[in-house]
């Protein structure tokens, strides 16, 4: 005779079939069925409390880009479900594979507009590449083990809905997932050898060539250097392709962009041909020049001359086109542009080391990245919010490949980087996880300090405190109108951390910094280190005023010198004249 179970259980019992150990929400009476099952697996399955279920839904999200994965949250009814959107949808941008348990009232309340009660799957219609209401007890296993198929198909987010009564019914203990018949394959066709030929024709040839890569490119770091050195051509990446390439390899320019640096954006604008390999970099048409040579390497036939006119398209894995084109690559042994761009990267780092030992109040964001480059490990994780934290991160993190690091990139919320600190946490409990986030982006989820606390994960949560929505406060400036609603009060967010069992620190000078994140490093839960920095708008290298031309006059030079502290930083004219580029 069949064994029966309940359909909860069942439905728990995929979820393990498909390697999921844990999963982030808030309970709600709808999810009462899914709760006991969580309960009666809790041996297999360990349920994580967060405080709001915007925290759960980031903290799948974020775990999922870090892992690759499918990260699982769930919501009750009504505003438990509303509460999950954030964070689908910062998975939807991403394309990151995140399955959404929803909670509904019972059958037999539906359509009765009951307490709570809300027509839920309109809801997730954008968001999700999947969206089902469970209709039979029998069928919820089957739901979520289609969900999570397809979920990772998509690479997007799959959302079931699940009337609380079906969980409670008995159904046979029989529904075999099919989790093991899904292979993860990175087998792609092989690329056209003409084609590679042509690619590898057009860098040799070119005057100024640069390799721009994304996280499509993320498993391709040796043939990438390898590439990079026979040729001698920049690499350059998306910000969210940060730590492909080490951030000390003389060669790599960081990215271009508002969240850039000077020798990424230069290297951008200079370039006459661009092998454009594994990304969808939105803002290709500000920073490429519109004559360049393009080749565009991606997997998706739809992304092929999407940013820019294309010469060579290649449909093919980042791994296999490159070592196609290091293959047939000869062997450059000079190339006065690179050259340049080194040079230019430099005196890019040269500068930022300016900034790091004041010992001012406020303090310099450059002394807090400073510290935490010193106590990270070589396998950490950051989790970086977003606004001009994002800037700081990707400009000053020096990371290594071994490192990982994850942002809101194309969703772009703010008070990503606390919960998605807690998935780090909980996917990687042996590796060091920072987050690092302005005070606007923390004030938005500091709640869930009380989920580290309650799970006693050492993350050291890093608070940029200006008083400010600083990311903001520039585009007011840029669009030359008043600051409205930027200002934020100042709070005092280590004794605020200690009273919900964390250990805080308020740091207002360099002593006070430093001996605060030597202790962070050794410290058995989580910190949270409140750093009062100055507000201080981040170079705008998308925008630099270096050099007197027929917009700017030697005046504004001289302002945009002093506003900065920019003296030092050479004009990459001056450095492609000298290298006779």
């Amino acid at each position: 005779m069949t064994t029966k179970i309940n359909a909860s259980d069942a439905m728990i019992k995929v979820l393990e079939d498909w390697q999921v150990d844990h999963i982030f929400g808030l309970p709600g009476g709808s999810f009462d069925s899914t709760m006991d099952a969580l309960y009666n697996r809790q041996n297999t399955m360990k349920y994580i409390q967060v405080r709001q279920e915007e925290t759960g839904a980031l903290a799948a999200s974020g775990e999922a880009k870090l892992t690759g994965k499918i990260g699982v949250t769930f919501g009750s009814a009504g505003p438990g479900a509303v509460h999950l959107l954030n964070g689908l949808y910062d998975a939807k941008h991403d394309h990151a594979p995140v399955l959404a348990l929803v909670g509904q009232v019972g059958t037999d309340f539906m359509n009765t507009e009951y307490f709570q009660e809300l027509n839920e799957n309109p809801i997730f219609a954008d968001v999700a590449v999947y969206n089902r209401t469970v209709m039979t007890a029998e069928q919820l296993p089957a739901v979520v083990d289609q969900a999570i198929l397809q979920a990772y198909e998509h690479s997007g987010v799959a959302v079931v809905t699940i009337p609380k009564d079906l969980g409670w019914a008995k159904i046979d203990d029989n529904y075999i997932s099919k989790a093991g018949n899904y292979v993860a394959t990175n087998n792609y066709q092989l690329p056209d050898q003409s084609a590679v030929q042509q690619a590898v024709n057009i860098l040799k040839d070119a005057k100024k060539p640069l390799i721009y890569f994304g996280l499509g490119a993320k498993d391709a770091n040796p043939e990438l250097k390898r590439l990079s050195d026979q040729l001698k051509i920049p690499l350059m990446s998306s910000a969210l392709a940060k730590g492909v390439i080490a951030d000390s390899d003389p060669a790599y320019m960081s990215s271009a962009g508002r969240v850039a640096s000077k020798p990424g954006v230069e290297a951008a604008r200079a370039a006459d041909a661009i092998l454009f390999i594994g990304s969808n970099f939105p803002f290709a048409p500000y920073f490429f020049s519109p004559d360049a040579k393009f080749i565009q390497v991606d997997v998706k036939p739809t992304n092929i001359g999407k940013r820019h006119h294309v010469d060579v398209g290649i449909l093919a894995d980042a791994k296999t086109i490159l070592k196609a084109m290091v293959d047939q690559a000869p062997t450059v042994t000079q190339r006065p542009f690179y050259d340049a761009m080194l040079a230019n990267k430099e005196n890019w780092l040269k500068w930022l080391t300016k900034f790091v030992d004041e010992d001012k109040q406020p303090l310099n964001v450059d002394s807090v990245f400073a510290q935490i480059n010193k106590i990270a490990t070589d396998d950490a994780i950051f989790a970086l919010d977003v606004g001009n934290v994002t800037i700081d991160g990707v400009r000053l993190l020096q990371m290594k490949p071994t490192q990982k690091i994850t942002t809101s990139g194309w969703y772009a919320t703010m008070g990503y980087a606390l919960p998605t600190a807690i998935g780090a946490q909980a996917s990687y409990p042996d590796r060091q996880v920072f987050s690092i986030s302005g005070d606007g982006g923390y004030t938005m989820v500091m709640h869930d300090i009380l989920t580290q606390v309650k799970y006693q994960q050492p993350i050291i949560n890093v608070v940029l405190t200006n008083q400010s929505l600083g990311f903001i406060e520039a585009e007011q400036d840029d669009t030359q109108q008043p600051h409205s609603g930027v200002d934020l009060i100042d709070a005092n967010f280590g004794d605020a951390a200690t009273a919900l069992g964390a250990k805080g620190y308020e740091v207002h000078t360099l002593d006070e910094l430093k001996q605060a994140f030597t202790e962070a490093k050794d410290t058995k839960g989580p910190v949270v280190i409140d750093v009062k920095i100055a507000n201080d708008r981040p170079l705008p290298v998308e925008q630099l005023v270096l050099e007197a031309d027929e917009q700017h006059s030697q005046a504004d030079v001289d302002a945009f010198v002093k506003q900065y502290r920019a003296d030092g930083l050479i004009p990459v004219s001056q450095l492609l004249q000298k290298y006779n580029v």
